[in-house]
């Protein structure tokens, strides 16, 4: 009995696996939805005019500001606090370069033409 069973649980199960239906895939192709970014742009800068002072050039160019009417006001930065200040500007431009490029990547992944 108990092999007559095992025949039939084992003819069940073959009979079973031939029945599975054969998966139809369609494919479909989507056109892409142009994308809706527009390039970073920096905003208008205001003209800085540097005045380097030194030790040596310091009284006439305070005299000077006070004779044009502007109140001297010091930001100082040595010279290699001035070159951390550069680098800086310099690591902003070259991040604003990569994003843009980016977004320009995306835009013509999305919107480029399909060969």
């Amino acid at each position: 009995m108990f092999r007559i069973s095992i025949i039939l649980l084992t003819f069940v199960f073959l009979q079973s696996c031939s029945t599975v239906k054969k998966l139809e895939i369609f494919k479909t192709e989507v056109e892409r939805e142009p994308l809706n970014l527009n390039d970073p742009i920096l905003s208008k800068l205001e003209n800085i005019s540097w005045i380097v002072i030194t030790s040596e050039n310091a009284k006439a160019v305070f005299e000077k500001m006070e004779q044009e009417g502007i109140d001297p006001v010091l930001f100082g930065l040595t010279d290699n606090e001035y070159k951390m200040f550069a680098k800086n500007f310099a690591h902003i431009r070259n991040n604003l370069k990569k994003k843009s490029e980016i977004i320009n990547a995306y835009k013509e992944y999305y919107e480029g033409k399909n060969d």
